[in-house]
């Protein structure tokens, strides 16, 4: 009997151990997935690869992706940057944006139970306790560095003194907004997964000009330690480590990375948005529902392409004719005063972003008055096939010194002086008009003038001849007239 169960327990192991070696791994389906996502958004189409004459861009894993020059906000690349996505850990770009100008780095941030409570034990935090205190450049250091989700909780809570989240949010969009962001909203701090809370490629990219703009937040985000000594209200202190592998001393590590943030939600993938700079050109990319560890393969594949094909063009070094619309407004070109000294002149540090094998002369321009600047007149918007790719103001001449528009006219010993940079003057069109407007308001009142002074002068001489003639025939007139004979 012990042998015949002896022998059945074998067999029955026997078959088992088949089966498990021949039945495919658990996660086989769940990696097979994967892999078709992959490859159906590498098939998506390139949007950018479209415009005439532009630099094909590569082949990404990514749903999602931009390219942009960080200064003009040129798009270099595009692949479905206006589709709706979930930006997950993405968020705490604006979240960290809002805290760092709205507070000093000395406040203290506490921590509610709701901060702490409400961040799920599963997510991304770093463990902080009800009543617990953080200073807000150390509350900075964790949403970057180890993405807190509890911390980001208590930034809000800070800054709009209640736990409704969704106070911070309308914040949150109302900033958004201001940055140029077209798809976005955001209803909390750090970008739990919620139906809800979207955003798009370009709308991070908008984002990421002002986040990338702000030193402080780049220096943070490319920490690879972050250590909290123990205080009265931190006792364990705190030591965090950045697992974003796209910074230096990751496995991705990028040498020309300025800044970055990474998300991963299950609903949202795989996100990134980072900052690179090279050779004077600066470039954000952002990756959304990318696949790990593609993302950073991904970023840099882009970078790389931005990098290698585009070039910044000094619109004041470069524009030597100009003309708009045939408006006849601003034109370059002869000095219509003859040799006199220029009023109008173009921004010299204003650029635009071209492809390298693309010449200035085929930009297209057109011209704005809608501008913002005290000393600016208008300002010409370059677009290359329909592309916009920069702009450049046109300023008023303004004495260096004293900031006065007339003092920049010289005596005749400076007259002759030429401008380093290309000028923009009035046509006689609008001259000639104002003048003859003038001049004939002018004539007009000499010609009045004269009149009213000849009319007056033939009265007053109408009127001595009529007294003239009653002298002569009143009696006493005659009587002196016979004394004197």
């Amino acid at each position: 009997m012990r042998s015949f169960h002896t022998k059945y327990i074998r067999l029955l192991a026997a078959f088992c151990a088949g089966c498990l070696l021949c039945a495919p791994p658990l996660n086989a389906g769940a990696a097979s997935d994967s892999q078709l996502q992959l490859e159906h958004n590498r098939s998506l189409p390139i949007q950018s690869n479209e415009v005439a004459d532009w630099p094909t861009g590569p082949v990404v894993g990514a749903e999602s992706a931009i390219l942009i020059e960080a200064e003009t906000g040129t798009v270099l690349y595009a692949k479905n940057i206006h589709q709706r996505q979930y930006p997950a850990s993405t968020t705490k770009t604006l979240t960290a944006l809002i805290v760092s100008e709205q507070c000093q780095l000395d406040e203290i941030v506490t921590f509610s139970h709701d901060a702490v409570f409400d961040t799920p034990w599963d997510s991304s935090h770093i463990a902080m306790d009800v009543g617990q205190e953080l200073t807000l450049e150390q509350a900075l250091n964790a949403v970057l560095i180890r993405s807190a989700n509890e911390v980001c909780y208590a930034l809000a809570e800070h800054i709009t003194h209640t736990t409704d989240w969704l106070v911070f949010a309308e914040m949150m969009n109302q900033r958004a907004a201001e940055l140029g962001c077209l798809d976005s909203h955001f209803v909390n701090p750090n970008g739990l997964h919620d139906e809800n809370h979207y955003t798009t490629a370009y709308d991070l990219a908008m984002i990421g000009r002002a986040f990338f703009a702000n030193e402080m937040l780049c220096k943070i985000s490319l920490t690879r330690r972050m250590e909290f000594p123990a205080t009265e209200k931190l006792p364990l202190g705190k030591l965090e480590i950045n697992n974003m592998q796209i910074i230096p001393g990751g496995e991705y590590a990028y040498e020309n990375i300025v800044g970055c943030k990474s998300g991963f939600t299950d609903e949202a993938g795989s996100c990134l948005v980072s900052c690179a700079e090279k050779n004077g050109l600066r470039l954000i990319c952002v990756v959304l529902h990318d696949k790990a560890p593609y993302q950073y393969e991904d970023t840099i594949s882009l970078f790389e392409y931005g990098f290698s094909n585009f070039e910044k063009i000094n619109v004041s070094q470069t524009e030597t004719k100009y003309s708009i619309d045939d408006t006849g407004l601003f034109y370059s070109g002869n000095d219509i005063f003859g040799s006199s000294r220029s009023f109008l002149t173009l921004n010299k540090e204003d650029f635009i972003v071209l492809p390298r094998t693309a010449s200035f002369d085929d930009t297209e321009s057109a011209i704005s008055y809608d501008t913002e600047g005290e000393n600016q007149a208008a300002v010409i918007n370059y677009t290359y096939h329909g592309v916009d790719i920069g702009s450049a103001r046109v300023n008023f001449t303004m004495d260096k010194e004293t900031g006065d528009i007339f003092a920049a006219f010289p005596e005749t010993d400076l007259i002759e002086k030429e401008s380093d940079s290309p000028v923009i003057f009035i046509n006689t069109l609008g001259i000639r008009i104002v003048l003859g407007v003038v001049g004939a308001v002018f004539l007009i009142w000499v010609v009045l003038q004269i009149l009213r002074r000849y009319f007056a002068f033939s009265r007053r001489k109408r009127r001595r001849r009529r007294n003239a003639r009653s002298r002569r025939r009143s009696p006493r007139s005659r009587q002196f007239r016979d004394y004197d004979f």
